[in-house]
């Protein structure tokens, strides 16, 4: 074991776990680690008080994957998340640390992807189940025993969970659960309806609590770009025609990602190379070398091959795939800007990546500013301004010999010297356009909405999913990102319509924007229960709204909306 890693050693983990973080490249634990992976060893249940980004997602899943049976292909974990989002992190995370088990599968249960596939896995004896609360429910009405196996349960962020009223499903889910079981909340909060699920649903919990730290990245300029996931390559080799780089490493999730885009910048002419953790040492720092003495200028890396390079040449760090914590972020980051130089970085961020954005800011306790993705003519000038770079100190020095064979050329071809400077100026240029429409073709990408404005409740973190499609009785209409508004100037009013009326989400949405007049981003949460609904309204003007809406029917039945009295 590397003395690294010793300190994990020191926690009683399994052998392939400890095996699976060295690969990893985890030195140390954080922390949250450090105090609970002892606690979840030992079979406590357990509450974690945790801030995103403190490393909380390994101090539940390193134990549990520690303890579980790996030759039992049935559920023995779950774990809960609030959103989709978080559930692919979580579960992406068990993927890894699970690497030198593989017997044990995953699957991420949750709304909005095929039932077919979720179905699949779990009948196959997927081991870890990482869902969220109303997809699961869909799963239960199908399969009551799904979970009557599970021996681990993780409320993972359960103040969130509680914020998006998935309680009724909770309720449902514990129902479902073994009595006899290893339970582990955490939550950056404990409001009083957190301890009242600890005190009900955990036995004897122990209480670990973390303080959240703010860092900061001093001399490195922070931007980000909104991109379309399937369009990142293309924004990679825009960005990199516009920028003034020196040397550059750029972050990717998977070897198989570094293999990829490094042939995309080698075919366009760039002196990139990969690092992975398949590359050999030796390999690895002739990489690093070349990087140094200029014979590479960009290198793209996972987060564990780029652990410790250091390189004083590198002025920007590009962020293509988003991390999966902030402090990766930070150690991303802090490869430029080092021994007091300046750099910068640029983060590319996916429509379903803005809510991480958020946590990343959060914790490095400043903003990330948005820029726009660089357009066709932003790259048309780039490429002219280079190639007058490139011509002008050689027409300031003008060789002899070039003279002779300029005139040479013109004589033997019979042409004018202007028609030969175009022919070199096309073999000089092969390949690139040097026109608008000519750059679109070549690097095409659709531009994403714009960053919403920031309000109180998404500074304070709340997440907001969209539906999550398929959820039965509790399924609930949250606004997408751009809908974010100050839940403080909203009130809840109930109508007596519920899913016993065939009763949706989407058509109370729709009597009530076309109906009322609202905008569409003036609607907050819709919670649909079997015998009535509640919808999110603005408080200003309710009143006159309601009396818009007295006589709207939705599936033939009156729609009744009144303030609802708590």
């Amino acid at each position: 074991m590397t003395q690294e890693t010793g300190s994990f050693a020191a926690l009683g983990l399994s052998s392939p776990i400890l095996h699976a973080i060295t690969k990893a490249g985890y030195e140390e634990p954080s922390p949250i680690q450090a105090q609970a992976i002892p606690i979840i060893m030992a079979g406590h249940d357990m509450i974690g008080q945790a801030q995103t980004g403190t490393g909380k997602t390994a101090a539940f899943a390193l134990p549990i994957l520690s303890k579980i049976d790996p030759q039992r292909r049935e559920p023995q974990v779950l774990v809960l998340a609030p959103t989709r989002e978080l559930a692919l992190q979580v579960a992406e995370a068990f993927e890894t640390f699970a690497s030198q088990m593989p017997s044990v599968s995953v699957v991420a249960v949750y709304g909005g992807a095929p039932m077919g596939l979720q179905l699949r896995a779990l009948r196959q004896g997927a081991q870890v189940i990482v869902a969220t609360p109303g997809r699961l429910v869909d799963h239960l009405s199908r399969n009551g025993d799904l979970l009557s196996s599970v021996g681990y349960l993780v409320l993972d962020e359960a103040d969130e969970m509680l914020k998006l009223g998935f309680m009724d499903d909770l309720e449902l889910i514990f129902q479902a659960l073994p009595a006899e079981r290893q339970s582990v909340l955490f939550s950056a909060t404990l409001p009083h309806s957190i301890r009242a699920i600890a005190e009900q649903h955990l036995r004897e919990p122990q209480h670990v609590k973390i303080a959240s730290k703010t860092q900061t990245v001093s001399r490195i300029e922070q931007a980000c770009i909104m991109v379309h996931a399937d369009q990142k390559a293309n924004v990679v080799l825009r960005v990199l025609e516009v920028e003034d780089f020196d040397a550059l490493i750029a972050f990717v999730r998977t070897k198989q990602e570094t293999l990829d885009l490094t042939s995309a910048l080698q075919a366009r002419g760039y002196k990139a190379a990969a690092l992975n953790g398949d590359i050999a040492q030796n390999h690895r720092e002739q990489v690093i070398e070349s990087l140094k003495d200029g014979r590479l200028d960009i290198v793209i890396a996972t987060d564990v091959a780029a652990r410790g390079l250091d390189v004083p040449r590198i002025t920007h760090v590009l962020n293509v795939d988003m991390p999966y914590d902030p402090e990766s972020y930070v150690h991303r980051i802090g490869r430029t800007g080092r021994a007091g130089r300046e750099g910068k970085a640029l983060l590319l961020v996916t429509p379903r990546e803005r809510r991480m954005l958020s946590v990343v800011e959060r914790v490095i306790g400043q903003k990330i500013d948005q820029v726009q993705l660089p357009d066709a003519a932003a790259v048309l000038q780039a490429r002219i301004s280079k190639l007058q770079a490139d011509l002008t100190p050689r027409m300031q020095a003008p060789n002899g010999q070039h003279k002779s064979l300029l005139e040479r050329l013109t004589t033997t071809l019979d042409c004018h010297p202007e028609d030969l400077a175009l022919a070199l100026l096309g073999k000089l240029t092969e390949g690139m356009a040097f026109d608008v429409s000519g750059i679109e073709r070549e690097y095409p990408v659709q531009e994403v909405t714009a960053r919403p404005e920031r309000n109180r409740s998404f500074e304070r973190g709340e997440r907001v999913e969209r539906p999550e499609r398929g959820s039965r009785e509790r399924r609930e209409h949250r606004g997408s990102p751009a809908m974010l508004v100050d839940q403080q100037n909203r009130v809840r009013c109930r109508t007596a319509l519920g899913t016993r009326d065939g009763v949706a989400a989407r058509n109370l949405l729709g009597a009530i924007l076309n109906e009322g007049g609202l905008a569409r981003d003036a609607i907050g949460r819709i919670q649909i229960r079997e015998t009535f609904s509640l919808v999110e309204l603005p408080e200003e003007g309710l009143e006159r709204l309601l009396g818009k809406l007295k006589d709207t029917r939705v599936g033939g039945k009156p729609l009744k909306l009144r303030r609802y009295r708590e």
